[in-house]
């Protein structure tokens, strides 16, 4: 049985996985002993004194691990401290939470950065079927999971990059892609994930363009 830590809300885990899928941006993660819902996420410390971080899972429910997915902030207390960890070493986790889920039913993912964490969860989870995912970024080298994501969304995956431009990705903003869309469906979801200013112009952009305020499910991160 795992050791409980000083905080009783968090579970002392070993990771089993800490990668660098990109510079700067890390997927780490520790054995899975509690099953969750796609989307939610954990909160994770490096120690059980300091107030932890949430990070949404980017795991499948039947993958063996529970993984987080970060980018370093240069000024922040936790992400450096993750980032120099390796595999063995001890964090501690709280179990999985929160009420941003995916569901079978036709929707449409839109997330910019690490976002992508939950959805990708969900699509790992079984939930690609109906789907259409956008994902925004800054810098090519930024579509996490790209590899995969494609193999079951096929052409209802789309990538925008305002920095860089490369074939078969739209050269702009997330709501510069959704704002050139003819027609969007009113009678489906929108889960919209990243930060605040992106969220909230979104959300701002999918109402003038007729969906109504209670298809639209938000997931900010800071």
């Amino acid at each position: 049985m795992k050791s409980l830590s000083p905080n009783p809300e968090l579970r002392r885990e070993i990771l089993t996985r800490h990668e660098e899928i990109s510079p700067g941006v890390f997927v780490i993660g520790f054995r899975r002993i509690l099953n969750f819902k796609p989307g939610q996420a954990i909160k994770l410390g490096v120690d059980p004194e300091t107030p932890p971080r949430i990070y949404s899972l980017c795991s499948g429910t039947n993958d063996d691990e529970l993984c987080v997915l970060f980018n370093i902030k240069p000024d922040g207390f936790l992400t450096p401290k993750l980032a120099n960890l390796t595999v063995g070493d001890t964090v501690y986790a709280s179990a999985p939470y929160g009420t941003f889920l995916g569901t079978d039913e036709p929707a449409w993912w839109i997330a910019t950065g690490t976002g992508i964490a939950p959805f990708r969860s969900m699509l790992r989870s079984g939930m690609g079927k109906n789907k259409v995912l956008i994902h925004g970024v800054r810098h090519l080298n930024q579509f996490y999971f790209s590899d995969e994501l494609p193999k079951v969304l096929g052409k209802n995956y789309s990538r925008c990059c305002s920095a860089e431009s490369s074939s078969h990705v739209f050269f702009g903003r997330v709501t510069e892609f959704l704002t050139e869309q003819t027609s969007l469906p009113k009678d489906q979801k929108y889960y919209i994930c990243g930060q605040a200013t992106m969220a909230v112009e979104t959300r701002d952009l999918l109402i003038k363009k007729g969906i109504p305020f209670g298809q639209i499910v938000t997931e900010i991160y800071f």
